[in-house]
């Protein structure tokens, strides 16, 4: 279904190309349980170009009336409708529909997300789009294998343990990589039989727009998806809302910790994904060409807005000079400009805002004295834009501000160790805890080195998230997971379901797993459990294990 409100408005002259300032997107309508209906305000949102500083988009700002709607839709399609009681096999069609059409418009989705954030048409193919597509498929194949009833052997007698939805969810995603975001709290919560509200960030909103259009014409039933696009007060009421059973958020430590607070009052189950200052590890014995090529785009990606970029990097004192060149000259080699030219590799910043936040980051390390290696400021080109050149830092002290806060910007921090054990005390002295890679020529060892640092995530000799591994942050970087089992399961909750010791009751096929393997493995007597040692177990989770590919940042 497209928007019938795009026909009083500009529109782009073909179906791929992204907005400018000629071509206004315009949606005078919010997407509520499915359908285009009239917002109950006349504020709206204006998606400003952070390349030409021309407005390229309107959409209506979303009000507490209007998430008052959308969760009561999605209250009717929990408690009374029929995507909770769709067998997960039925679910997972339509959701598979919704991954086909993704695909087939990654590349209108990659440019319009570039047009409004920034982000360089080639990494947004590859990470916005294409990396959000890996999402929605390493989901479907966790629900195809998952397990969603499994005896087990109780002490008293046999058990049925049953995992349901958890209900409705609260999705609020951030503006770096929205549909990235959104698919990994989409593909899992309707998968689950959970009715979702999104809500984008009011910097980056049209892209959603493209995937409420998808989800339609996919076939959900009424009410299963609301879209609304609004700024922080709309969020802390939708977080904060009586009839939201889970929020999931992805943003900064301070905004975390207000959703978290809101949602106690209505003790909403929470999953946070917050900040990182992920440290790159160079040992001794590393490959250089190898350690630099990886850390280089993994560092500076997304123009340095991503909270998993390698904006620590670590290097021996007996190698610090060679490694300091090498990343300077690699820096003022990157290519920055619009971020619809796909030779772009560092577009600009999201806003003015963001902007005057990373310069104010290299004034303190000044300040503080670091010495800068490479960039420092705004580049003579473009003219307009809020732009910051890709900016690194040497002799960097642990204590410095842009050695601890998350800066979120193009500007990176090269610290010098001693030994190795200084280098993992330096890379652990940190808030934050979500990624983080070890380059070493001895393998075993580097995974030595992984297991010791305290974070959710961590490479060896590469620089990956597998959506089928669970993500998230140790520390301040967040609470629960996404991504695999692990994280499908947290749009579930738990039920017990105590048996007779002659109860004798078959499970259901298709509640074992949704795919053929998943459901013919379930199926059993429940009452033989004791016979079995708990067979059933979690087999169907792990036999999803292996990768699914991985997103490169």
């Amino acid at each position: 279904m497209s928007d019938p409100s795009a026909h009083d408005a500009h529109r782009a002259h073909h179906a791929h190309e992204a907005p400018d300032a000629r071509d206004l997107i315009e949606h005078r309508r919010l997407w509520i349980g499915g359908e285009l209906v009239d917002p109950a305000g006349t504020s709206a949102i204006e998606v400003v170009s952070p390349h030409s500083e021309q407005v390229i988009g309107r959409v209506p700002h979303a009000s507490r009336e209007d998430v008052d709607r959308a969760v009561a839709a999605a209250r009717v399609a929990f408690d009374d409708g029929p995507w909770p009681r769709t067998p997960p096999g039925e679910r997972i069609e339509v959701v598979g529909r919704i991954k086909d059409a993704f695909a087939a418009r990654h590349e209108e989705i990659a440019r319009t997300i570039s047009a409004q954030n920034g982000s360089p048409y080639s990494w947004s193919v590859l990470g916005q789009a294409l990396g959000s597509l890996m999402v929605w498929e390493a989901a479907l194949r966790v629900a195809r294998d998952f397990r969603y009833e499994e005896p087990r052997a109780g002490i008293l007698g046999p058990l049925l343990v049953r995992r349901e939805p958890v209900g409705v969810v609260a999705a609020v995603i951030p503006w770096n990589a929205p549909q990235f975001v959104a698919a990994s709290k989409l593909a899992p919560a309707l998968l689950a039989g959970c009715p979702v509200i999104l809500k984008p960030a009011p910097e980056a909103p049209l892209d959603s727009y493209l995937l409420a259009e998808i989800a339609a014409e996919a076939g959900l039933p009424p009410g299963v998806l609301s879209v609304l696009p609004a700024g922080s007060e709309t969020g802390e009421y939708l977080v904060g809302h009586p009839g939201v059973d889970k929020v999931s958020f992805t943003g900064s430590i301070p905004a975390g910790r207000r959703v978290m607070e809101l949602a106690a009052r209505q003790l909403t189950r929470v999953t946070l994904e917050l900040g990182g200052k992920s440290a790159a590890i160079i040992l001794p014995d590393a490959d250089l060409d190898a350690a630099l090529g990886n850390i280089v785009p993994n560092a500076w990606m997304n123009n340095g807005q991503s909270c998993v970029a390698l904006t620590r990097v670590l290097a021996p004192r007996g190698r610090y000079d060679e490694i300091a060149e090498r990343l300077a000259a690699a820096a003022s080699a990157l290519v920055v400009g619009d971020p619809l030219d796909p030779a772009t590799q560092v577009g600009p910043l999201v806003t003015r805002r963001q902007q005057r936040r990373s310069l104010d980051y290299i004034a303190s390390g000044q300040r503080e004295g670091a010495k800068v290696l490479a960039g420092g400021g705004r580049p003579a080109a473009p003219e307009t834009g809020w732009y910051v050149e890709p900016t690194l830092f040497g002799e960097v002290g642990g204590a410095m501000r842009i050695a601890r806060e998350e800066i979120f910007g193009p500007v990176i921090c090269l610290l010098p160790y001693e030994d190795e054990e200084d280098a993992v005390r330096i890379a652990e002295d940190s808030d934050y805890g979500l990624s983080g890679s070890v380059w070493t020529a001895d393998l075993e060892h580097g995974v030595e080195i992984a297991r010791r640092i305290r974070t959710g995530t961590f490479s060896v000799n590469t620089f990956s998230l597998d959506m089928l591994g669970p993500f998230g942050g140790y520390k301040k970087s967040g609470l629960g997971r996404e991504f695999g089992p692990e994280g499908f399961a947290d749009y579930m909750e738990l039920k017990t379901i105590h048996l007779p010791q002659d109860g004798g009751v078959r499970l259901p096929a298709d509640l074992g797993g949704a795919g053929d393997s998943g459901a013919a493995g379930a199926a059993g007597d429940v009452g033989d459990a004791g016979d079995r040692d708990g067979a059933g177990g979690a087999g169907g989770a792990e036999s999803t294990g292996g990768a699914a590919g991985g997103r490169t940042g």
